[in-house]
This record gives structure tokens, C-alpha cells and sequence, in this order.
């Protein structure tokens, strides 16, 4: 509980300290690139973290295959809702056939797509859910989330910048990326301690940096971004894992099973939401620039409907999660599936990762801000979600009796 009030209270000082910058030093852009490369480096840790704990068996692939489409609809239906809300709520009405709303829309709304897989399982194990059929499940669902969340980044990351003859080299870098993480799933025999894993992630976010200024120098009119998600999620699955028999001792442990390396990871994590509010543009003024993009130049509501937004927002990207509610009714019963599916109402550092990959491609504005607030508000309420999901399973049978008890 204590690490996501650090969080929630990190972004949202990020997000006041980015509006004094913002207006104090407008067109600060030693500053503001230097605070996006930092993002970057943070996210970059987070996902090599994200591939580590990706675990499959590769003989069962039919069966996840099911678990994929479920988690695949989890994470779409929020976006789709989101999305939805931003177009026809949040951008004038003569907008809403142009390409351009949707087009920015449809990145930003992708925030409310993955689920927080560091503090869902952090937050159930220590509600004592462990060893529960939720657990387990929550635990395949959200890490399929994620990765749903990072490949569909590249058919958006298409639609942003249109078919040029740059993005082909990064599809086919991409597809050599996702080869061979299936293929060598850890079986790489690196260190991965925390000091490791923070220089891989500064050499992923540099690697991403030169494909940019080298594509730039190439076209200036089209620069290509090879965002660090897949690039950083893909070498965590390809780290060897210790073997299970050792994480017994799992404090002698280097790497994110060893308990001494949580205190980085964590600061790592927390450094990250502080860098996402700090990324943030204006959200009431001028910042001194042109607006590039059509959310970027929509003018600021009142703090009253800004509220309004961002409960609208969070009720409809939580109702979205609800999809697994409706499958596995010959694993769980009612309140196990309803369960699952509220596990995966918290958000964290993923959704924050593509707040920062929007700001990237320009977008911004009210949408953009009630993103964030909305990320801000789901991540403080995990503490309740899990509490919903203890009451859920508080009455369900014992796997032993289940078969005597009728679904409830």
C-alpha cells in the first residue's frame, strides 16, 4: 500500500513541478529532452523487469493462446471506450470525421489498456491471495496485457508517422526482436542484477535515440522512433531465469527475485512516475510554442470538468476490464471470474509509458491531462480493488469442495 501512495503522490508532484518549470523556462528544451530520455532509460528497466517475469510453456501454447485473446479483450474494450470518449466528448464536434482526432485519440487512449503487473502481484500477495486460482490467473492475463499493449504500439506508431520507407527497416527489426525472444525464451546467460539491467535499459534508450536523429538526418521531414518497449520487454524474456529450487534463498539473489534488489527496483519504478508528471506540457497557459497537433491546441477546461473527464474516463477504461468475467466458467465460479477481472483494474508504469510516447508525437491537451489524472486516480485506488477482490473470494469453496457446491 505504502508503494502506491509513493507512486500516486510522485506523479502527481511530477505533474506540479512540470506546470512551474513550464512556465517559469518556456522552450526549455535541453531540459525537456534530457527529462524525456530519463522517462525513457525508467521505462526501459521496467520492461526488461516486465519480459523477466514472461514465462510460457511452449507445449501449451493452444491453451495460452485462449488466455491471450482474453487478455487481448481486456485490454482492448477500455481503449476502445476511451477512445470513444476522448473523440466524441473531448474534441469539437467538427472534428470528429477527420483522420487526425482518431489518430491521436487512439495512442492517447492507449494508456488505459495494460494493467499493472508490478503492483498486482504485489498488492494480492500481501493480501494473502498468493495461492489463489486468481492469482495465477491475473498473473498470465496481465503480463499478456502488457505485451498486447507493446506490439500494438507498432501498427500505431505506422498510423502516426504513415507508411514510409523508414518504418520498414523498423518492422523488420521488430520482427527479428519478437523471433527471437520467443525462440532463445531465457536462455541467455547475462548478469541481470539491477546496476546490469539499468545499463542495458540506458543503452536500449539510446540505440531508440540514434534510429530517431539518424532517420531525422536521412528525411528531417520524418523522423522514425523505435520506441524502447519491445526492444526492452524482448531482452528480459530472453535473460536466464534462477532455477525454482534456489528462490528459497531469494535474498542472496541478484536480479528482480533477489528481495535486497526490490529497494531498486522500486526506486527505479518511483523515479519513473516522478519523470511521467515531470514530462507533462503546460496544462493551463501557454507554453510559448505552436501547437502541433489537434488535442495539443484544444483549450483547457475548468478544473470542474477536468474532474468530470477524469472520473468518466476511469469508470469506462475499469468497465472495460471486465471482459474475463465472462470466460473460464469451467475453471472459476461467478465471483472467481468477477474477481480476475477487477485484479485487473490497477494501472501503473506501462500506461504512464505510452502518456509519455503520446507526448512524443505531439499530442497533448485536455486529453492528455485527463489521461494522467485519470491513471493518478486509478493507480490510488488499488488498495480498494483489492479489498474487492478478497470480499469476492471470501465465500468461494475450497478447490476440494467445489465440486459439491453449486456456482455462486
Amino acid at each position: 500500500m505504502r508503494k502506491v501512495i509513493l507512486f500516486t503522490a510522485l506523479l502527481l508532484a511530477g505533474l506540479g513541478l512540470s506546470q512551474v518549470v513550464a512556465h517559469a523556462a518556456p522552450g526549455a528544451h535541453a531540459f525537456t529532452n534530457g527529462v524525456r530520455l530519463l522517462t525513457m532509460a525508467a521505462l526501459s528497466f521496467i520492461m526488461i523487469h516486465v519480459g523477466y517475469e514472461f514465462e510460457i510453456d511452449k507445449s501449451r501454447l493452444r491453451r495460452y493462446g485462449w488466455d491471450y485473446f482474453i487478455a487481448f479483450s481486456a485490454a482492448t474494450v477500455p481503449w476502445i471506450f476511451v477512445t470513444l470518449y476522448f473523440v466524441f466528448v473531448m474534441t469539437p464536434r467538427g472534428s470528429w470525421a477527420g483522420w487526425q482526432a482518431w489518430q491521436e485519440t487512439l495512442l492517447a487512449g492507449r494508456f488505459a489498456a495494460p494493467t499493472s503487473a508490478g503492483v498486482l502481484f504485489t498488492m494480492l500477495a500481501a493480501a494473502g491471495l498468493g495461492a489463489t486460482w486468481v492469482f495465477h490467473k491475473a498473473r498470465v492475463l496481465a503480463i499478456f496485457d502488457d505485451l498486447d499493449t507493446v506490439l500494438l504500439m507498432i501498427p500505431l506508431q505506422m498510423m502516426m508517422v504513415g507508411l514510409v520507407w523508414q518504418l520498414g527497416v523498423v518492422l523488420v527489426i521488430v520482427i527479428a526482436v519478437v523471433a527471437a525472444a520467443y525462440h532463445w525464451l531465457h536462455r541467455l546467460a547475462i548478469p541481470v542484477a539491477w546496476n546490469w539491467v539499468l545499463g542495458y535499459a540506458l543503452v536500449i534508450t539510446l540505440a531508440s535515440e540514434s534510429v530517431y536523429v539518424v532517420t531525422r538526418a536521412v528525411d528531417p521531414a520524418m523522423g522514425v522512433h523505435l520506441e524502447v518497449l519491445l526492444p526492452a520487454f524482448a531482452l528480459g524474456c530472453v535473460m536466464r531465469r534462477h532455477p525454482l529450487d534456489t528462490l528459497q534463498l531469494a535474498e542472496d539473489l541478484e536480479g528482480p527475485e533477489g528481495r535486497g534488489e526490490a529497494i531498486a527496483d522500486s526506486a527505479v519504478s518511483a523515479a519513473f512516475m516522478f519523470l511521467v508528471g515531470l514530462s507533462m506540457p503546460p496544462i493551463f497557459g501557454d507554453s510559448g510554442e505552436e501547437a502541433a497537433t489537434l488535442t495539443a491546441a484544444q483549450p483547457m477546461p475548468g478544473w470542474e470538468m477536468i474532474a468530470g473527464h477524469v472520473l468518466a474516463v476511469t469508470l469506462l477504461s475499469n468497465l472495460g476490464k471486465l471482459a474475463p468475467m465472462f470466460c473460464y466458467r469451467d475453471e472459476a465460479t461467478f465471483k472467481e471470474r468477477v474477481a480476475v477481472a477487477v485484479a485487473m483494474w490497477p494501472r501503473g508504469e506501462v500506461g504512464a509509458g505510452i502518456l509519455v510516447i503520446s507526448l512524443s508525437y505531439g499530442v497533448g491537451g485536455p486529453v492528455i491531462t485527463v489521461a494522467l489524472l485519470s491513471l493518478a486516480l486509478n493507480l490510488s485506488l488499488t488498495a480498494i480493488f483489492i479489498v474487492i477482490v478478497k470480499r469476492l473470494l471470501a465465500e468461494v469453496p475450497a478447490p476440494e469442495d467445489r465440486a459439491m457446491r453449486p456456482e455462486s
